[in-house]
């Protein structure tokens, strides 16, 4: 898994697709997509999920924060058997790191930064690699001897 972060408007999305090329299994939060967790239905060995911290947000709306990491650690769970099924498969999750700045007023956005931070802390732990992108530049933060793309 390669997971994605940066912050908002830095480029991820570019940064991607000139990396991996277009694809046409690409998931967006950002155009209303429930969280996936059941990626059958994927006939292709690279997908892209984007917004995660959209999928994050749903989650504390109705959970809480405990409830929350069980559902995201499960959610990975199945990403991982996706990938690892096939060795040619590739997953790339993207994240914009929110977790950064001014501590929210409000109870519910400090839950929800507080869970994205946890959420991506997981998925830095899973990640054969990750990048931070800014202002559409790449720093590789971690590349295990796994990493095959």
């Amino acid at each position: 898994m390669h997971f994605i972060t940066g912050g908002a408007f830095n480029g991820k999305r570019e940064w991607v697709k000139k990396t991996y090329g277009l694809t046409d299994s690409w998931i967006s939060a950002y155009q209303e997509t429930a969280l996936p967790s059941d990626l059958i239905q994927v006939d292709s060995d690279l997908l892209v999920l984007e917004g995660v911290e959209l999928w994050i947000k749903e989650l504390t709306k109705t959970n809480d924060s405990f409830r929350c990491r069980e559902i995201w650690k499960q959610t990975i769970h199945y990403w991982l058997t996706w990938e690892q099924e096939n060795n040619q498969r590739t997953l790339v999750v993207i994240g914009t790191d929110i977790t950064k700045g001014i501590v929210p007023v409000e109870g519910e956005n400090r839950l929800w930064r507080d869970v994205t931070g946890w959420a991506y802390q997981d998925l830095a732990a899973q990640a054969n690699k990750i990048d931070i992108i800014w202002y559409g530049c790449n720093q590789t933060i971690k590349q295990t001897g796994e990493w095959n793309r």
